[in-house]
């Protein structure tokens, strides 16, 4: 592994040390950010931005993900726009 890589992943583990949280690998964040801004209804190119991808598919196919909660929630929100 590259060393900057080794050392970005040794610091992030020190970090999740600190703060009491669980160590998971720095690519999990990104797919975490990516679903939170979804569920918040952020826009995809936004989204897209944020973590610099260069394509929609990449943020939405790959790293976002969307709850069953949100899926209720929109298809409710279809079913009273139709009446």
């Amino acid at each position: 592994m590259w060393t900057w890589k080794r050392n970005l992943n040794r610091g992030f583990a020190a970090a999740c040390d600190r703060a009491g949280v669980r160590r998971v690998p720095v690519h999990v964040t990104r797919k975490t950010c990516a679903s939170l801004l979804v569920a918040l209804d952020v826009h995809p190119r936004v989204v897209m931005q944020i973590l610099r991808h260069s394509q929609i598919a990449v943020t939405m196919d790959i790293y976002s993900e969307v709850s069953t909660a949100a899926t209720r929630k929109a298809l409710r929100k279809l079913g009273k726009q139709l009446g």
